[in-house]
């Protein structure tokens, strides 16, 4: 069983030698009302939601808990308390059934979702050594994937993340949170070329958001001076531009990280994975490069126990046990 708590999603799933039998979510919607996590909410939400998440997804697994081999969760990144009940929870559940526990680094898993494996269709499955582009709301990363156990960051934001880009940009126009959905909807209507932002030159594979956001502002505040109605009525090319600008800003990177370690196998991961736009600017690029490129299915890019389930079935099979006295970590970004 796989435990997933780290920000304001509790889940649980329940996989069978790495198939996956169940996939259990429960959001959190007070949040929107705030635009943006609330860390107190957040983890009071947990409390309530964590017994009943784990109780549904083992009666759709059709498992009981002494049938249960281990249970894996996730240690880290994220909101310390909201870590502190899925860690809690799994402790408790290893010790009443006598089974192993394996810690997960919630980045770690959502390169790992590529390795789930469902009954009803075969998924493709990356080829190690393969290249992970990670993105999500707190993190962009570049990830050498050489096995299950062994993954090498070689380009990580300096700053903020594109996820956190997307956001705040969304916030200053006045869109609901979490913002990257709304813009990526609007900007299926909108003009990629109508407005040019300030892309950030950064050395090696490393990225920075933070000036295109501070960018943006600054452009929105001027033209509003001018027009105070210019994001109403131009909202949609607004986002089409933002999407496309962070797009390319983030291909860039994967372009000059393949053509450096030498690898053709390409994955992305993460909440921002679910981008229309990157994803077809991967998939364009892979076809102009002879890429293998693997999307992951939208149900696994968002946070979710599947992802932590099959990482932690790897490390079982590895015999790569946590010990009790395990704690959360809110910071585990360059631990992979």
């Amino acid at each position: 069983m796989g435990i997933e708590s780290s920000c304001d999603d509790t889940s649980a799933a329940v996989i069978r030698d790495g198939v996956l039998l169940s996939n259990v979510i429960a959001s959190q919607e007070i949040h929107r009302t705030y635009g943006g996590v609330i860390p107190e909410l957040a983890s009071r939400a947990h409390q309530q939601n964590i017994v009943p998440v784990v109780d549904v997804a083992l009666k759709k697994a059709g498992v009981t808990l002494d049938q249960l081999d281990g249970i894996a969760f996730t240690r880290g990144p994220g909101l310390l308390g909201s870590l502190l009940v899925g860690v809690s929870f799994a402790k408790g559940l290893a010790i009443a059934r006598d089974i192993p526990l394996m810690e997960v680094n919630h980045l770690q898993g959502h390169i790992l979702a590529h390795f789930i494996d469902v009954p009803e269709k075969q998924l493709p499955h990356p080829n190690f050594p393969f290249l992970c582009l990670l993105v999500s709301g707190g993190n962009s990363q570049i990830v050498l994937v050489r096995s299950y156990g062994d993954m090498e960051i070689v380009g990580q934001t300096i700053d903020d993340a594109a996820g956190e880009a997307f956001d705040k940009c969304a916030k200053v126009m006045g869109l609901p949170y979490p913002g990257g959905p709304v813009i990526d909807r609007l900007a299926q209507t909108g003009d990629p070329t109508r407005f040019k932002f300030a892309k950030p030159s950064v050395d090696g594979l490393d990225y920075s958001f933070s000036g295109l956001k501070t960018s943006f502002l600054y452009f929105l505040r001027d033209e509003m001076a001018q027009n105070p109605d210019f994001i109403e009525q131009n909202r949609n090319d607004l986002c089409a531009s933002l999407q496309s600008t962070i797009t390319d800003i983030l291909m860039n990177k994967l372009i000059k990280a393949a053509r450096q370690f030498d690898i053709k196998e390409i994955a992305i991961a993460g909440g921002v994975s679910a981008n229309s736009g990157l994803r077809g600017a991967v998939t364009a690029e892979g076809e102009k490069r002879h890429w293998r490129v693997y999307l992951p299915e939208f149900r696994f890019t968002t946070d979710n126990a599947a992802m932590i389930a099959v990482a932690g079935y790897y490390k079982y099979l590895d015999s790569h046990f946590a010990p009790m006295d395990v704690v959360p970590e809110a910071r585990l970004e360059n631990k992979l």
